[in-house]
């Protein structure tokens, strides 16, 4: 399986709610995606930045949805509500 942890850059003020509803959205569209497994948002407890973990069977299926216009769309949309950029962190998984 094939693993990417994303850090999301602080969200601007008073976007919490919209960010979480574009992540439900996303989620419903990279569920279409061949060998998509699962997409979580994390929400720090404490302070701090979302995170996310996304899962898919391997990593070419990944890099499909990754360089599609599907892709493009969620990233324009999001792109108001942050401030800054989302740093990844790619990952195969060795032992379940």
């Amino acid at each position: 399986m094939f693993v990417v942890l994303i850090n999301f850059p602080p969200i601007k003020a008073g976007k919490e709610t919209e960010f979480e509803e574009w992540f439900t959205w996303s989620n419903q569209e990279f569920a279409r995606f061949r060998g998509f497994v699962g997409r979580r948002l994390l929400k720090p407890i404490g302070g701090g930045n979302y995170a996310a973990i996304l899962e898919f069977e391997n990593e070419d299926n990944f890099r499909a949805m990754h360089g599609s216009p599907e892709h493009d769309e969620a990233g324009d949309r999001v792109k108001a509500l942050l401030q800054g950029f989302p740093t990844p962190h790619f990952y195969q998984v060795v032992v379940e």
